[in-house]
Formats: structure tokens, C-alpha cells, sequence
């Protein structure tokens, strides 16, 4: 077993911990990811009437940090928010990105209209802020490229594509536009092939990693609840997918989460 007190350090870049399933575990969860080497993680609130509590688990715990936004699957649920709303929550201090936001047509295509008006609000907010957009996105590849290279073309915005599952072409329109793709636990399930191949022809200094806590444990986990602790496990099969040491996957994805991340950066 490696020795993680002996590695770089890891960032889990996305997770959920003010979901009903760590109730009153916040304390001893960020314990046992700082056992493992994650130092800083990154909590998302996915409906902003929920962002005052996941605003306090960052003020409470240090090397926790934020974003909010309006989840694609609740844009239709959810008040609309305005580029006002994410800009005021954006002056505290420890607010690091724009959402998660996006297109999600699995579960919710019937939405697709309301999710882009959404989806084109939170671009305005990542410019008006230069924070980092998080991007979900699930079976709208074609739609997904197409929205984020028209408002490219109006401004420039730094983004993330978290949990990437989607195919090369969104990929390629991704990078080209110098976003980063964001590994999580899927592609460390054997027959995520395809996906492990998407980041190992990616650019080394644009691939973040993230467990997307309490969902997408990778192995040996698979089918329990994930949670930042188990981003090891994901950076260990990341680093033999890209040929490269664990300490070396570390260290990249951790100056890479730097680089677009500046308010929570070492």
C-alpha cells in the first residue's frame, strides 16, 4: 500500500458534503481526506436556497472552499438566478467558482431551454467575476460545445468540465477553448476505457480530479458512498492511464487546481 503521508498532495476539486448522506460527519470526513493527502477540497451547492449552509461548512473547516450555482436538472425547479445574485455571493472570500451548471438531457431534456438561459447566465457571472465556471454536462454534447464556443467567441471564461464522461469531440471544443476536464471516480471503473483515454491525450496541465462526493465511488468502493478520502484511489489509476507516477499525477493536478481555482490556490 503506498504511503500517502510521502506524496504531493491531492485536491478534491468537486464533492457535495452538505448532502443528507454526511449529516453531522462533515468533521471526521475532511479528517480522513487529510489522512489521505487531500488538503483543500472544493464543496458545490446545487440550488442556491441551499447556499447559506454550504457557506458555513467553508467558514467552519479550514481548507474547505465553495462555488454555487443552479444544478441543470433544477433549472426548471428553481427561481431563475441573475448575474447579480452570483456576483454579490462571489465577494466572499472563500466562494472560489461559478456553479455547477450546464445541460443535462438523461433525465431532464424536457428542460433544455430554461437550462441554457441558465447555463448562459452563469458564463456572464464567471466573466463578470473571473472565477471558474463548473460545467455538468450529461448526453448534450452537441449543444454543450455549440453554447460554450458562442459565448467564448463574446468573452473569455475560464471553466472546468467536472466529472468528464462525454465524448472526444466535447473534449477537443473544450480544450481548444483552454478549459480543463475533470477526472472522477468513472474513469477508474475498468470499462471506462474510452474515458481514460480522453484524459491521456489531453494536455497534463489541464486535467483536474474529483470524487463528485457522495456519488461515483471509484474501486474498490464502487456502489458505496464516495467520499474526498477515495479521490486517492481515482489519482492512482489516473497517473497509470496518463503514464505518470502517483506523486507526479498529484503534484500536476494540484498546480493545475491552482491555476484556475486562484482564490483557493496554496
Amino acid at each position: 500500500m503506498t504511503d500517502t503521508t510521502a506524496l504531493p498532495e491531492l485536491v478534491d476539486s468537486h464533492c457535495h458534503l452538505d448532502f443528507p448522506d454526511f449529516a453531522g460527519e462533515e468533521a471526521e470526513l475532511i479528517a480522513r481526506a487529510r489522512a489521505s493527502g487531500v488538503r483543500r477540497l472544493v464543496t458545490i451547492c446545487t440550488r442556491l436556497r441551499n447556499e447559506p449552509k454550504v457557506r458555513a461548512l467553508a467558514e467552519a473547516h479550514e481548507g474547505l472552499f465553495y462555488a454555487a450555482g443552479t444544478h441543470p436538472m433544477y433549472a426548471a425547479d428553481e427561481p431563475l438566478v441573475t448575474v447579480e445574485d452570483l456576483v454579490a455571493l462571489a465577494r466572499h472570500p472563500k466562494f472560489v467558482g461559478i456553479g455547477e451548471t450546464g445541460l443535462d438531457y438523461h433525465y431532464t431534456a424536457e428542460s433544455a431551454a430554461i437550462q441554457a438561459e441558465s447555463l448562459r447566465i452563469h458564463i456572464e457571472a464567471a466573466r463578470r467575476t473571473g472565477l471558474p465556471l463548473i460545467i455538468h454536462s450529461r448526453d448534450a454534447d452537441k449543444d454543450m460545445a455549440r453554447i460554450l464556443a458562442e459565448e467564448h467567441r463574446i468573452g473569455a471564461f475560464g471553466c472546468v468540465m467536472h466529472c468528464y464522461t462525454s465524448g472526444p469531440e466535447l473534449a477537443r471544443v473544450a480544450l481548444d477553448l483552454g478549459f480543463y476536464l475533470s477526472m472522477s471516480g468513472i474513469a477508474a471503473f475498468p470499462r471506462s476505457t474510452e474515458i481514460r483515454d480522453i484524459f491521456a491525450a489531453a494536455p497534463r496541465d489541464r486535467i483536474l480530479v474529483e470524487t463528485d462526493a457522495p456519488y461515483l465511488a471509484p474501486p474498490p468502493y464502487r456502489g458505496k458512498r464516495n467520499e474526498p478520502a477515495h479521490v486517492a484511489h481515482t489519482a492512482r489509476i489516473g497517473a497509470e492511464a496518463l503514464g505518470m507516477t502517483e506523486a507526479e499525477f498529484r503534484a500536476q493536478t494540484t498546480a493545475n487546481f491552482d491555476r484556475l481555482f486562484t482564490r483557493a490556490s496554496a
